[in-house]
């Protein structure tokens, strides 16, 4: 599957579904004798886990990350790292009922057409869990990039019509929109909620900054 595989240098293999047993990624590339454990990769996974306020997925998982291969001694080895979250709240019957619909918006059409078959289950390799994978090699990438002084820092800047116009770095993590900006940060969840209760969604637009890159 086209898609699935990212990156040449370090690649990036994310793999899983929804409702299957795990979502993961394998990824081949990272230096050997790189410092590395589960907690590194915990931290950044804690931040994207449902569950934590009424803006997000209300599916509760704790999201545990197990490294299968790659680490010795607590050092990569140079090798393919494997990481694996197993899934815990998989309730695939409360999908049955749309078995056969096609929800707009998701994948089911396009992942029927170009394949043949779909996993309908929470819309299989088409769910927001995929993202799990790519959050475990970031925080890979992240390690890799610190030997260098490379820094990064995301945040939203804008739900629906409400921008962001200040930048607060030490606001991020202390709202749930990830937001920079204390006077909008609110607006924004107002933004969503508003659209939660029209059964509507809204467009996002977050901004990347790296500091240190070589130019």
């Amino acid at each position: 599957m086209a898609g699935s595989v990212m990156g040449k240098l370090f690649m990036v293999s994310t793999f899983g579904e929804s409702h299957g047993k795990s979502v993961g990624v394998i990824v081949d590339g990272c230096p050997s004798q790189l410092p590395l454990n589960e907690e590194d990769i915990q931290k950044e996974l804690d931040r994207r886990r449902p569950g934590q306020s009424d803006l997000v997925s209300p599916r509760e998982e704790r999201d545990r990350v197990e490294i299968l291969s790659g680490l010795f001694q607590g050092l990569t080895t140079g090798t393919p790292i494997c990481m694996a979250v197993f899934n815990r709240d998989t309730k695939p019957g409360d999908y049955e009922a749309i078995q056969n619909l096609y929800r707009p918006g998701h994948g089911d059409w396009t992942y029927q057409q170009k394949y043949g078959i779909r996993d309908h289950r929470g819309g299989g390799r088409a769910s927001a869990r995929e993202t799990i994978g790519r959050v475990c090699a970031g925080a890979v990438a992240k390690k890799v990039l610190a030997r260098q002084d490379v820094k990064i820092l995301g945040h939203v800047i804008q739900v629906g019509k409400v921008s962001a116009t200040a930048f607060d770095p030490e606001f991020i993590e202390k709202n749930p929109v990830r937001c920079a900006d204390p006077e909008i940060a609110g607006k924004m969840a107002d933004q969503i909620r508003a659209a939660q209760d029209e059964g509507n969604s809204l467009g996002a637009i977050v901004e990347v900054r790296v500091t240190g890159l070589p130019a």
